[in-house]
């Protein structure tokens, strides 16, 4: 007989009166979980899991950072294993008969989790990744196209252990996966260097060598929303168009505008939470007038006095008058003067209007650090870049 938990998913059979699905809550797990982990690698030691399995999860956590789905996934059914013993996890999807739903648990325990602790994780969950919400059994005919191949085979490899294996040895998987995440976050951890008495030439040469190093995950093009909020920052305190009004905080890089409200990337408001001034920054895509007309209809009914759409591709050239003209259109209309510029002109005349440029980048490191987009890669090249810098310079 299938049943609906609380969080509104399917499960499979359960035995009366099983402690563990009905007692334990699965941020609770997740918590005491973790705490074990961190004790573990503090001692630097680490649960026992068969040989036999072993290749397959560290091929799992050496490709996490490009494969967030299948770890959180993996975890995702490992968790819900150890809660529900009797849940064939093979069967992910409510949709399959006797399967649970797989999405919906990883979207209120396992990604938050993975985010909160820093580890490789989805924005949503690991089940809106094509390769692997197909609606069939992750067994060894599973078609999904989860590449490279060795990957596939460990996970399904690792699915179907979890499937079979004993609640002790569940419970070592679960922590050698926690103990081996904690290890990699804490090899990753790096200090961001801090160059001082840059020239303005110096630092924009620095910045746009590390917007355009071809890297190899993910997260490049939060660089220049960095770049740009960093000089917000700065000029927020120093500019007196900017008196009295504030600055919001950036958000997630995957947050929808029309779900957050906002009107763009970078907002600046009035005292009274009013739209002030809003950024659109667009990475490596010229501005055409598409995009200007989508700006508008976000901003039309807001008293916005300026919005700016920069990007580090320019202006579409066969778009060019278009825009001009769409823009004339707005002033007249609206009144918000909108304008359109590269990432690059545009950092030029904001750090020519600072006291000290030396702000600004004590800024954006300090963006680079605390953003969660920002991943290991991205860190270590701009220490290599600073230092490639600092050696010209002699």
């Amino acid at each position: 007989r299938m049943r609906t938990d609380g969080g509104g998913h399917r499960e499979g059979n359960r035995k009366t009166g099983d402690a563990m699905s009905e007692n334990i809550n699965p941020n609770c797990l997740l918590k005491a979980l973790y705490q074990n982990a961190e004790k573990h690698v503090s001692k630097d030691e680490l649960s026992k899991v068969s040989p036999s399995i072993l290749p397959f999860v560290e091929e799992v956590i050496h490709k996490a950072e490009g494969a967030k789905a299948v770890l959180t996934v993996l975890l995702t059914s490992a968790v819900y294993k150890k809660l529900y013993p009797e849940q064939d996890i093979r069967l992910h999807q409510a949709g399959i008969a006797g399967g649970y739903s797989g999405r919906t648990f990883d979207t209120q325990f396992i990604t938050p989790f993975l985010r909160e602790k820093q580890f490789p994780a989805m924005a949503e969950s690991g089940w809106l990744t094509r390769s692997l919400e197909q609606k069939k059994p992750y067994n060894a005919d599973y078609p999904g196209a989860i590449r490279p191949n060795s990957l596939k085979k460990a996970f399904l490899s690792l699915i179907d252990y979890v499937e079979q294996a004993e609640p002790s040895d569940l419970d070592s998987f679960i922590s050698y996966i926690l103990e081996r995440l904690i290890q990699e976050r804490e090899k990753h951890s790096i200090i961001l260097a801090y160059p001082q008495n840059l020239t303005i030439q110096q630092i924009l040469h620095l910045i746009q060598e590390h917007f355009q190093y071809k890297y190899q995950f993910d997260g490049v093009s939060r660089l220049p929303t960095l770049a740009i909020y960093a000089a917000y920052e700065v000029l927020i305190n120093e500019l007196r168009r900017y008196h009295g009004r504030l600055l919001l905080p950036l958000e997630n890089h995957t947050s929808a505008d029309r779900k957050s409200g906002r009107m763009g990337d970078i907002n600046v408001v009035n005292a009274d939470g009013s739209a002030y001034e809003s950024v659109e920054v667009k990475y490596g895509i010229p501005i055409n007038l598409s995009m200007l007309n989508i700006a508008y209809e976000k901003f039309k009914g807001a008293s916005m006095q300026r919005y700016y759409l920069l990007s580090t591709g320019g202006v579409e050239s066969i778009d060019s008058k278009s825009v001009n003209d769409r823009i004339n259109d707005i002033r007249s209309i609206h009144g918000c003067q909108v304008i359109i510029n590269g990432i690059s002109s545009t950092l030029t005349y904001y750090l020519r209007l600072m006291t000290d440029p030396a702000d600004f980048i004590r800024h954006y490191v300090n963006n680079l650090a605390t953003d969660s987009t920002i991943k290991y890669e991205h860190k270590t090249i701009w220490n290599n870049l600073v230092e490639s810098l600092l050696r010209e310079r002699g």
